[in-house]
């Protein structure tokens, strides 16, 4: 006999679900680790030296890995903090507040009474902007024909 009701309320459904991908997302970088130490100890690398392929494949099983911590430490972050607000300071039933008014139009103004930031506002860009025309001077850097000659000679006399 098939009933209407779930088996599980919603927020059991959630803790399952967050549950699964944090298990998951845990499997991935466990694999990734332990390939990762079999490629760099069991594997024969040059002396003094890793294999320039072998240092691209390193640095990005290191991003994954980073990618992955930060993701397994916010999900778990964002679910324990949720948890121990809950329990320290449990939240009332309060009715839905009504809609807030519109915020106002950005100024141009510094700052404000109450101590928040200036509102920054582009300035207008100057579209008839033109560059100037290339130099038509030779580079200054360049010695003058009977300078670059005396260096020449005298790197010819050492070289003798």
């Amino acid at each position: 006999m098939l009933s209407n009701q779930s088996k599980y309320s919603p927020e059991e459904i959630e803790v399952r679900i967050w549950g699964f991908v944090v298990v998951m997302i845990t499997i991935i970088l466990f694999g990734i680790v332990i390939a990762l130490l079999y490629s760099v100890t069991f594997v024969t690398q040059p002396i003094k030296s890793m294999a320039p392929i072998d240092q691209a494949y390193t640095k990005m099983l290191n991003d994954i890995v980073l990618l992955i911590v930060g993701g397994i430490g916010g999900i778990v972050g964002k679910r324990a903090v949720g948890a121990v607000s809950n329990a320290i300071n449990p939240s009332p039933v309060v009715p839905p507040a009504p809609a807030p008014a519109p915020a106002p139009a950005p100024t141009t103004s510094t700052w404000t009474s109450s101590g928040a930031l200036p509102a920054w506002v582009n300035p207008p860009l100057d579209e008839t902007w033109v560059p100037p025309p290339p130099p038509t001077t030779p580079p200054e850097h360049l010695e003058p024909d009977h300078v670059r000659e005396e260096i020449a000679a005298a790197r010819r006399e050492v070289g003798q």
